[in-house]
């Protein structure tokens, strides 16, 4: 157990969104941790996992992917932050329907490139809901480092 007890700091929590589709999708994760590496009270939440197996079938009956997925939704409600990263050569699916999960939320930062199929898409919803929008990762990671101070 960790208590803290007022006035303490304690942790934000950033869950880390977006695309990770196999072979498509950059490992850009590494590069948000490498960025925030040096920031204090922080926990990065990271959908990454190192065992995944791409064969695993994508049902509510398997063991696995169960876990994964609702891993995902349970961190992404905890998080204080969810970073979004949508990758120009993926569908990411699942990013928009996160999206759209949390659109609400207050809690997004979008990362959006030029050349993602659906962008108009991720335009018009961040701009419906006001969400912070970026073409950059390294704009995106900017913005996220001066709401972390």
């Amino acid at each position: 157990m960790n208590e803290i007890k007022a006035p303490n700091k304690y942790s934000k929590r950033i869950f880390l969104a977006g695309s990770i589709e196999s072979g498509a999708a950059e490992d850009w994760q590494e590069q948000v941790v490498l960025e925030l590496a040096a920031i204090q009270d922080i926990v990065i939440l990271n959908p990454r996992r190192d065992d995944w197996d791409s064969r695993w079938k994508q049902s509510i009956r398997n063991r696995r992917f169960r876990e994964q997925v609702e891993w995902e939704l349970d961190a992404q409600e905890a998080a204080d932050i969810i970073f979004m990263y949508i990758a120009p050569d993926t569908h990411s699916p699942v990013s928009l329907l996160e999206l759209g999960l949390f659109a609400r939320s207050r809690k997004l930062i979008i990362c959006c490139p030029d050349g993602f199929w659906r962008k108009g898409n991720v335009e018009v919803t961040c701009a419906r809901f006001n969400i912070p929008l970026f073409d950059t990762l390294k704009e995106a990671i900017r913005h996220l480092k001066k709401l972390l101070r």
